[in-house]
């Protein structure tokens, strides 16, 4: 009998082996409450993550303050979801606060991006993050190679361009301005802005303001921040130190005076108010910093339409949130920076990992190992706040 092996010669193949990595997946519930109108991603960018093998959940009519449809996400790989299935996700991303059952329906050890505002709201907020396990990250304080916060400049231009829009809208408004062009006419004298904070977004309301013609006078106790200011080509600000008498002569002459984050918060006395035209429109965008702005003047969010439409005309009242009246462009530009930051996670594989491995992440940790690591957060919550590195030593 012949044997087979003369005339076969054994060909070996190779076998399928292949490591299959869990798919992370990402939550995107809707915003809770009616001031909050941005949202996290663009169905562009939730493409880009499918593609990317993330699995991507968003609460059904989530995107509508973004004018974009369910459909939309669905056409990009998005699985349209109820809201519980969106916060059972491992990482959970929302601009909004919240609520205590929201919190209680995420998985354990779950990462959470969301705003510091958001986290630090309520001292229940932050014990049932500790509870859960829950890796709360502020992006607002997440920092990148070169030392920059590029979620919170993003969300700082956009406020201080939109406070220039919104306010040349309400001067020309009968009904909460004068009737008046902000960059006047030829014959005319343009309206005086003015800006207090040379940071981002104040550098972004100089700009919008000045492109419209108008007059802009900027004032901060940071030297290098007004010299930055100043030297923006084509740049015509009139900087100045906040001296209490330069601030007093600013607010006599001013049309719209915008008020931005500062390394000092700046607040006005009702002495102060006393000293404004009537009919001054004043923007707070510093809100989320701590105190208002004064307390001696109301704060309007600018999105409440109802409430816009109840203040008498010439009375002084404070808005605030001027990004949230441009939810699109903010989901736009948040897009870009989440998909350089959710690239960074899936490569670190886990969130305990992401925060050793991340430094620009570990400062924007606000709960972390069930213990909190913010300061900020641990006030809210009556605690003190543990040096995280040391909790990343045990880990």
């Amino acid at each position: 009998m012949t044997d087979p092996s003369e005339y076969f010669t054994p060909d070996p193949q190779p076998a399928a082996a292949a490591t299959m990595r869990r798919r992370l997946s990402i939550g995107l519930p809707a915003t809770a409450g009616d001031r909050e109108k941005r949202f996290s991603l663009t169905p562009e960018a939730v493409g880009v993550l499918t593609d990317r093998g993330y699995e991507v959940r968003i609460e059904s009519g989530a995107s509508a303050t973004i004018h974009y449809a369910d459909t939309d996400y669905m056409r990009q790989g998005a699985c349209v979801t109820s809201r519980g299935e969106s916060l059972q996700a491992d990482i959970v991303i929302t601009l909004g606060t919240l609520t205590l059952p929201d919190l209680r329906a995420m998985k354990r050890g779950a990462m959470l991006l969301t705003m510091l505002s958001s986290v630090t709201a309520g001292s229940d907020t932050v014990r049932e993050l500790m509870k859960r396990n829950i890796v709360a990250l502020a992006i607002d304080l997440i920092g990148d190679p070169e030392g920059h916060t590029p979620f919170a400049d993003i969300l700082n231009e956009i406020d201080g361009r939109a406070a220039i829009a919104i306010a040349s809208s309400m001067l020309a408004s009968p009904a909460h301005g004068k009737g008046i062009l902000l960059g006047g006419v030829a014959g005319i004298i343009p309206c005086e802005v003015l800006i207090l904070g040379a940071g981002i977004a104040g550098r972004a309301a100089a700009a919008s303001a000045l492109g419209l013609g108008a007059s802009v006078r900027m004032l901060d106790n940071d030297v290098y921040r007004l010299r930055r200011a100043a030297e923006l080509p084509g740049c015509c600000v009139a900087t100045s130190v906040m001296h209490p008498r330069v601030l007093e002569n600013a607010l006599r002459t001013a049309d719209v005076i915008i008020n931005t984050p500062m390394e000092r918060p700046c607040t006005i006395d009702s002495h102060q108010v006393d000293l404004m035209k009537r009919g001054v429109i004043i923007m707070n965008l510093a809100r989320n910093e701590g105190a208002p702005l004064c307390h001696a003047i109301p704060e309007i969010d600018i999105t409440a339409a109802d409430t816009l439409r109840a203040v008498p005309r010439g009375t002084r009242v404070c808005y605030t949130g001027p990004g949230n009246a441009v939810p699109r462009t903010a989901a736009m530009a948040l897009s870009n920076t989440f998909l350089w930051l959710l690239r960074d996670i899936i490569g670190c594989d886990g969130a305990v990992n992401t925060v050793k491995m991340l430094p620009g992440v570990q400062r924007a940790v606000v709960t972390f190992l069930g213990k909190p690591v913010n300061r900020r957060a641990a006030e809210k919550a009556g605690m003190r706040a543990i040096d995280i590195t040391l909790l990343l030593s045990c880990s």
